[in-house]
């Protein structure tokens, strides 16, 4: 059983993984053997990631490479299949979101958003895919979102980009199947990060935020989920033991999506 979800010698690419959940997620895959390559679009931020890093015991390499430029994204993976090995694991964690209402939101910034959250996945699948076919194997994750299924006020671009994404992933699956590449999405609820951490605080009078009521009320679980949460789900699709998973997205959300929510009072 060990031995099926081992990922000693693997190669894992997760890009965006100097902080939050990306971190998470390759803590775990280098906890279960994998060598790790990150990268970021900002060097200050590929240095904060070398130091979460080193603080953990992780020896990974980071590169400053932004996953929108096609040319850039080539030679990272040709550097990190010369310096590293073979990519065998792609996480495609880097995204954004931009919280505008719809009528209110320049299409420039909707465009930015696409480009980094879809267009960016399929730019870094489509440079490790031959990789992958060559050695006969590979496994690619992409990182989706309940926005994958469902629509929100203000997120109208991101929930494009993770709806795409979802489409993405099963079409990676339906036309790479046969090479031994598997391609599934995670699709994280609400975590605890400290992108997320001003919608946790507590208010003036001790109550807890708006927001922060609103998804507790909305989760079986009645927490917000942590980034160690994530951790299982991208080892088990990084793994042997998700051989004849694909095409599929593992929502990990407390069950927010099976639940219809709480009967006002």
């Amino acid at each position: 059983m060990e031995n099926m979800f081992s990922l000693e010698g693997k190669v894992a690419l997760v890009t965006g993984a100097a902080y939050g959940i990306g971190l998470a997620m390759a803590k775990a895959l280098a906890k279960a053997g994998a060598k790790i390559v990150f990268n970021c679009s900002r060097q200050e931020t590929v240095d904060r990631g070398l130091a979460a890093y080193k603080e953990l015991g992780i020896d990974a390499k980071g590169y400053l490479c932004d996953v929108t430029d096609e040319a850039a994204v080539k030679a990272m993976v040709a550097d990190i299949e010369q310096t590293v090995g073979t990519i065998d694991i792609l996480v495609n964690n880097a995204g954004i979101i931009k919280r505008i209402p719809m009528e209110e939101m320049g299409v420039e910034d909707f465009r930015r958003v696409i480009d980094i959250d879809l267009i960016g996945p399929f730019i870094c699948a489509k440079a490790v895919i031959p990789g992958m076919i060559k050695k006969g194997a590979g496994k690619i994750i992409n990182i989706c979102s309940m926005m994958s299924e469902l629509g929100r006020e203000t997120v109208s671009a991101y929930a494009a980009a993770k709806g795409g994404l979802k489409m993405l992933t099963r079409n990676i699956c339906s036309e790479y199947g046969e090479y031994n590449i598997q391609c599934n999405g995670i699709g994280p609820g609400y975590i605890a990060t400290e992108q997320t951490a001003p919608l946790r605080e507590r208010q003036a009078d001790g109550s807890r935020h708006p927001f922060d009521s609103f998804i507790i009320a909305k989760t079986p679980a009645a927490r917000w989920g942590n980034p160690e949460d994530l951790e299982g789900p991208a080892v088990f699709l990084a793994s042997k033991a998700s051989d004849f998973v694909n095409g599929h997205v593992l929502y990990v959300d407390g069950g927010i999506l099976a639940y219809i929510g709480k009967q006002p009072k």
